[in-house]
C-alpha cells in the first residue's frame, strides 16, 4: 500500500506564491490610495477584491495544492485579501466624509437671506383696476356701496322701472335661484345696490357700488355668465345732464389718460334721459375713420368704442324709493370692469381673466397706466 503523493509542480501554483500575493497587494493598495471619490474607490474594490479580482482568481488555485501546502497558501492568500479590505474601508472612511464636507459647503443654506415659501402671486386685473376706480371716486368725495349677490326680484327689477313682461327677466338672461316663486336671483347688475341705498340711506347721495354680477350668457372671447360691474349713483338738489357728463369726462381720463367721450341717446328704463358713453379711440383718436391706409382694429375704424351706460335718474325710481323727485334729482352711470381692463391693456380675450394664469395677470399689471 502507497502513501499520499506530496509532489506538486509550483509553476502550476505561481499565482500563490508570496511574491505574486506580494505584488496583488501592492497593486491594489496603489487603486486604493489613488481613488479621488467612492465611485472610483469602488472601482478599485472590485478590481482587486472582487470576485474576478486577481487575489479571487489565486484563491481558486489553492484547492490544486496538496492538503500540506493549502494550509500556508490559505493563510497567505488570506491574510492579502483582509489588507485590501481593511485598507477599502479605511479609504472609504476618508472619502465619504470629505464628500459629505463639500456637500454641506456647496448645499449650505444661508438662513439669514429671505426665503419664499411659496411662489410669489400678483393682484388680478379685476382687483387692481376696481382700487384705481374706487380711488378715483373717493377723492371726489363718493362713498362705497356694497349689496348681496343673491337679490330679490323687487330690487333687481321692479323698483328699477322693468315691467313685468320686460325681456331681461327670462331665463335666458337671467340665473332664477329655485324655488321660483321666492322671487330669487343672482343679481344682474349692481343697480340693486343703488335702490338700498336709496331706500336707506339719507341724501345727498354719492355712491359708487362696484361687484360681481350674473348673467346667463354662452362663455366665450367676449362673454361671461360671472362678470363685475362698477355702478355710480349721485342723488342731490340741482342735479342735471350736465354733472354726468363732467364726471364722466374726468372718470375716462383718469382711467385711460387724454381721450374725448361722447354720448348717444339711448333707452333704460331707470334713466330718463339715457345715453350711451363711448371712447374716443385711444388707439386711432379717429384718424382710421374713412381713411383705409390706416385700419384700426381696436374701433374697427369708427373712431369710438362703447364704454357702458348712463342718464339721469327716472323719477318713478325716485318716487320708489321714497325720494320727492320734485326736489331732487341724480344721474346714474355703469361699466364692464373686465371690458374697461380690455380696453386699458389691449387683452383680446375676456376668457383670460377667469383661467387662473399669472402670467396674464403680471402681463397686464405691468402694462398698467
Amino acid at each position: 500500500m502507497s502513501g499520499p503523493n506530496d509532489n506538486y509542480d509550483p509553476k502550476q501554483v505561481e499565482a500563490l506564491s508570496a511574491g505574486v500575493i506580494d505584488g496583488y497587494v501592492a497593486d491594489a493598495m496603489t487603486a486604493i490610495a489613488q481613488a479621488d471619490s467612492t465611485d472610483e474607490l469602488k472601482r478599485a474594490r472590485l478590481a482587486h477584491g472582487g470576485d474576478r479580482s486577481p487575489l479571487a482568481l489565486a484563491n481558486r488555485e489553492i484547492g490544486a495544492l496538496p492538503h500540506t501546502a493549502r494550509k500556508d497558501a490559505g493563510r497567505r492568500v488570506g491574510e492579502a485579501r483582509g489588507r485590501v479590505n481593511r485598507a477599502v474601508a479605511e479609504r472609504q472612511a476618508v472619502l465619504a466624509e470629505a464628500e459629505l464636507s463639500a456637500a454641506l459647503v456647496a448645499e449650505r443654506v444661508d438662513m439669514t437671506l429671505p426665503v419664499d415659501i411659496a411662489p410669489r402671486g400678483a393682484v388680478h386685473p379685476v382687483t387692481a383696476i376696481i382700487d384705481h376706480m374706487v380711488d378715483v371716486f373717493v377723492a371726489l368725495g363718493y362713498e362705497v356701496a356694497e349689496g348681496p349677490e343673491l337679490e330679490a326680484e323687487w330690487y333687481n327689477f321692479d323698483v328699477l322701472n322693468l315691467p313685468p313682461d320686460h325681456p331681461s327677466r327670462g331665463e335666458h338672461d337671467t340665473l332664477w335661484i329655485d324655488p321660483i316663486e321666492d322671487a330669487k336671483l343672482l343679481r344682474t347688475q349692481t343697480s340693486p345696490v343703488q335702490a338700498r341705498e336709496m331706500l336707506t340711506r339719507d341724501l345727498p347721495l354719492y355712491i359708487i357700488s362696484p361687484g360681481k354680477v350674473y348673467r346667463s350668457d354662452e362663455y366665450d372671447a367676449t362673454h361671461l355668465p360671472v362678470f363685475h360691474q362698477l355702478e355710480g349713483l349721485v342723488v342731490d338738489k340741482g342735479i342735471s345732464m350736465a354733472d354726468l357728463r363732467g364726471t364722466l369726462d374726468h372718470f375716462a381720463k383718469a382711467m385711460f389718460g387724454d381721450v374725448a367721450t361722447r354720448m348717444r341717446p339711448h333707452f333704460f328704463p331707470f334713466t330718463e334721459p339715457s345715453a350711451e358713453v363711448d371712447l374716443e379711440c385711444f388707439a386711432c383718436h379717429g384718424e382710421s375713420v374713412g381713411n383705409p391706409d390706416r385700419p384700426c382694429r381696436t374701433c374697427r375704424s369708427e373712431g369710438w368704442i362703447e364704454w357702458g351706460g348712463c342718464g339721469v335718474v327716472n323719477p318713478r325710481v325716485l318716487e320708489a324709493c321714497g325720494i320727492d323727485s320734485d326736489v331732487y334729482s341724480g344721474f346714474a352711470f355703469g361699466m364692464g370692469i373686465e371690458r374697461t381692463v380690455m380696453f386699458r391693456n389691449g387683452a383680446p380675450d375676456i376668457r383670460d381673466f377667469v383661467e387662473g394664469d399669472i402670467r396674464f395677470s403680471r402681463s397686464l399689471l405691468g402694462g398698467a397706466r
